[in-house]
């Protein structure tokens, strides 16, 4: 009879990743059940597992800004956008790189690499930013960050990977070089396409250090900014004289912050679950061999 020898390593490990896992999630966790507890409630602490005093008066709060929806639309137009331009941009610039015959392909990619160690600095960007005139833009959002070398590197390991036969192939065919880029490469790169797209998502959705630099104008805010300015705000809006007196009593500084934290956090969180098989595919790209 054979008997399963106890394998303390892999005991160790399981309770190392469930512990690692409950670090990750609670703190999340903790926003959430205190981003529905009465604010009043809330202050006097103890609120670790579920909410005590359950309330939607936080959200309400958060939710009735006007400013939020403006701040939604420019997040998600950014976000479309950018992530498709960014993805098409880079991978077309990828595409060209992989190719042996392209002429001067050896300088292209040092140029390309040195960039992402050395760069101009905030004040040489910004200017170049205002004689582009993208200041007070929403394109400011989407061009300067339309081509990422970093991805780059990714997308040329992956097209790489494609036997040059078929390559080949489709010339004979009398197939140009964008038709077998469109017909041939993109289909075959669905998961690093998938990939880039979700860091490429995640970075506009979460971004707002640009908004604040290069735009004054309210109508071109982001969702984060706006978060950020009402998280800052939050002692002055919970004290609201358009606030009524029975809402104020349910509500505090810490949940309205809670809120509006859960608020731009939940819609990346939605979205990750469809886009996290590609995400591992994406990451063992870069071991492939070139």
């Amino acid at each position: 009879m054979v008997t399963k020898r106890f394998d303390w390593f892999i005991v160790l490990n399981y309770t190392f990743l469930a512990l690692f896992c409950v670090i990750t999630i609670y703190p999340i966790y903790f926003v959430l059940i205190g981003s529905f507890n009465e604010g009043s409630d809330y202050m006097r602490g103890g609120v670790f597992l579920f909410p005590r005093e359950f309330s939607l008066a936080n959200y309400g709060v958060v939710l009735q800004d006007e400013r939020l929806y403006v701040g939604l639309k420019v997040s998600i137009l950014r976000t479309v956008i950018g992530t498709l331009t960014s993805i098409l941009f880079t991978a077309m610039v990828s595409y060209a790189m992989s190719r042996k015959n392209l002429i001067w392909r050896s300088p292209y990619y040092w140029l390309h690499l040195i960039t992402l160690f050395f760069g101009g600095g905030l004040i040489p960007y910004f200017l170049v930013l205002k004689n582009l005139a993208l200041i007070n833009s929403f394109w400011v959002y989407i061009i300067p960050s339309m081509f990422s070398v970093f991805n780059m590197i990714i997308f040329n390991s992956f097209f790489r990977e494609i036997p040059e036969e078929l390559h080949e192939s489709a010339t004979v065919d009398g197939a140009n070089e964008f038709r077998i880029f469109l017909s041939m490469f993109i289909p075959l790169s669905v998961p690093v396409l998938a990939t880039v797209g979700l860091w490429n998502a995640v970075y506009h959705w979460n971004s707002f250090f640009d908004a604040m630099i290069f735009t004054t104008k309210r109508d071109l805010m982001p969702l984060q900014l706006l978060l950020m300015k009402m998280i800052r705000e939050a002692d002055v809006i919970s004290n609201s004289q358009y606030i009524p007196p029975q809402v104020q009593r349910k509500i505090s500084v810490q949940t309205i912050r809670m809120a509006a934290i859960m608020v731009s956090t939940v819609p990346i969180l939605c979205v990750y679950p469809f886009l996290q098989r590609y995400f591992v595919t994406g990451f063992m790209v870069g071991s492939l061999k070139g």
